[in-house]
């Protein structure tokens, strides 16, 4: 049952990643690698349950913030052209 959750994620992220190639705006693009991020975390905890490591957990909470934080950062660069304060 494990190892079919674990192909489906695979496909999903494959299927995402496309769509992050294919999309037609750059903010679809941004929201399939935030997708492709959140499937990532996902794999990341199961891959900690399947080989009983609960240390995969923080590991994988820590990716999720750093995700977050850079899909935060993406956007703000192709909003407003710039990520600080410049004239």
């Amino acid at each position: 049952m494990i190892f079919i959750t674990l192909v489906a994620v695979i496909l999903g992220m494959g299927i995402t990643l496309v769509r992050a190639i294919a999309g037609p705006t750059i903010f679809d693009r941004i929201l399939a690698v935030n997708v492709a991020n959140t499937q990532t975390v996902l794999l990341i905890a199961v891959l900690g349950f399947l080989t009983e490591r609960p240390d995969f957990i923080d590991l994988s909470l820590v990716y999720a913030l750093i995700s977050f934080v850079g899909t935060l950062a993406a956007l703000k660069y192709f909003t407003h052209g710039h990520l600080g304060d410049s004239p």
